[in-house]
């Protein structure tokens, strides 16, 4: 029997440039604090990520310049739609970032921002390192490459 897709499991706002600017080391799934405003405006697909990143101040993890559009049916208590948001991680995993970012010069990039099976609003969050204008380009030199290796092959037989 096929397995079901689940339901509750849909992606809000994905950073797609993020594998092209940046070489992703490694990947951590974080919570994040919203107020009820914002978590509807989500229900409604309405954010962007891809300006927007992470950062390690006080022994805390944030996230600066996202945007979560203003939900119109929520007229007194709405929210800054580029307001900094406080991104749930254990202590362990915080002090990793804290020195990835601190001693190795790496980038918390913010990759996608989804609903989790439970219904949860979550992000993931790439520890990753700037790729440059020559890194760019052999990278998509390769997927060329590999593009054009698989269109032989389905030719050859």
């Amino acid at each position: 029997m096929a397995q079901k897709s689940d339901p509750n499991y849909r992606i809000i706002a994905e950073n797609r440039r993020a594998r092209y600017d940046y070489a992703i080391e490694s990947d951590l799934e974080c919570g994040i604090m919203l107020m009820g405003s914002e978590v509807k405006s989500l229900r409604s697909g309405q954010a962007q990520i891809a300006e927007s990143y992470a950062t390690v101040e006080n022994g805390e993890l944030w996230l600066v310049n996202s945007y979560i559009a203003p939900y119109a049916q929520a007229k007194t208590f709405g929210h800054d739609e580029r307001r900094r948001r406080k991104l749930l991680v254990s202590k362990r995993e915080m002090a990793r970032l804290w020195a990835a970012t601190a001693k190795e010069g790496m980038t918390l990039v913010p990759m996608v921002m989804y609903f989790n099976h439970r219904g949860l609003v979550k992000l993931k969050i790439g520890v990753a390192k700037g790729k440059k204008l020559a890194d760019k380009r052999a990278t998509e030199a390769k997927r060329d490459w590999d593009k054009q290796k698989r269109r032989l092959l389905k030719e050859m037989g």
